[in-house]
């Protein structure tokens, strides 16, 4: 099976699961397009079902993102880009991921946690009971 993405204006307005044979016979006379997405995809890498470890054919990997509603698709980029966070936030060309002006302090982990502060463009510790 495949994922396939509803794409209306830019915009991802439906994920389904398909065969590709599927369209062959799908009629849909809603307005938008719909484009192939890899469940497995995150940041232009494809990874083996269910885990964070590469896959070694890297030729799966499809449209930078697995597509999410609301998602935007560009189609100069081939790419599936999330819903910017932040005003501030800058997006990455090569992952089609948004990032932080500044970088997550170091020292962060579970047991340190940190939520972003746009009123300051920061990173502000969480406190426990926060």
């Amino acid at each position: 099976m495949a994922h396939f993405a509803k794409v209306n204006n830019g915009i991802v307005e439906q994920v389904i699961v398909a065969e590709p044979e599927f369209f062959d016979a799908f009629v849909d006379n809603s307005p938008g397009i719909w484009i192939q997405t890899s469940y497995n995809t995150y940041g232009g890498v494809h990874y083996q079902p269910n885990t964070k470890i590469p896959s070694d054919d890297q030729t799966k990997a499809l449209r930078k993102n697995f597509a999410g509603i609301g998602y935007t698709y560009d189609e100069q980029r081939d790419a599936f880009i999330p819903p910017k966070p932040y005003a501030s936030w800058v997006l990455d060309e090569q992952t089609c991921w948004w990032n932080a002006p500044i970088p997550l302090p170091a020292d962060a982990s579970p047991e340190k946690r940190y939520t972003w502060d746009e009123a300051t463009t920061s990173w502000v510790e969480v406190q426990n009971g926060s």
